[in-house]
């Protein structure tokens, strides 16, 4: 009797989670009245995993010591040195799971989107497959693709930027 009660719990606990994932939530709480003084009291929490910087461009190191007059002359302000990072971007769309992206519908077929193309809110935009289910990537917003950070068959992370929109 005691098992079973605790698989309704972890039902419940999967369900809560499919919910935080299908409505792109953050944290989801919920307290449950159990019956005679008896509740359930659960917190889901789900947090992006970290993104790596990208790595940036070291170039070799000059045969000579330059002067330090010429050495603060030649260097360039680190801001100008590092890419806008894509996710920063207010047009970047993320992914909202794990799998695997494909920019068009089956192989060999037009790609939903390319550079320069004008998409409407809701235009599919590319597919993620995760455990076997293609998802649907849909255009959060109208507007133009400006760049495509991903390639056909990669492999993507929860938050991982896959285009900007402007």
């Amino acid at each position: 009797m005691k098992e079973s009660n605790n698989d309704a719990d972890v039902t419940f606990i999967r369900a809560l989670a499919e919910l935080l994932r299908e409505n792109d939530l953050t944290e989801l709480h919920v307290e449950r009245d159990m019956g005679a003084d008896k509740t359930l009291n659960v917190r889901v929490v789900r947090t992006p995993p970290p993104q790596a910087a990208p790595a940036a461009f070291q170039p070799a190191a000059p045969a000579t010591a330059p002067t330090a007059h010429a050495q603060s002359a030649a260097a360039p302000a680190p801001a100008s040195e590092t890419p806008e990072d894509p996710a920063d971007h207010p047009g970047a769309v993320a992914s909202p799971m794990v799998g695997t992206v494909y920019l068009q519908p089956e192989p060999g077929a037009d790609p939903f989107v390319a550079v320069g193309a004008t998409v409407s809110e809701g235009q599919t935009i590319m597919i993620v497959e995760a455990m076997k289910t293609m998802n649907h990537i849909p255009a959060p917003k109208a507007g133009t693709v400006r760049r495509i950070l991903v390639e056909d068959q990669a492999a993507v992370e929860y938050g991982t930027p896959l285009v900007i929109i402007d």
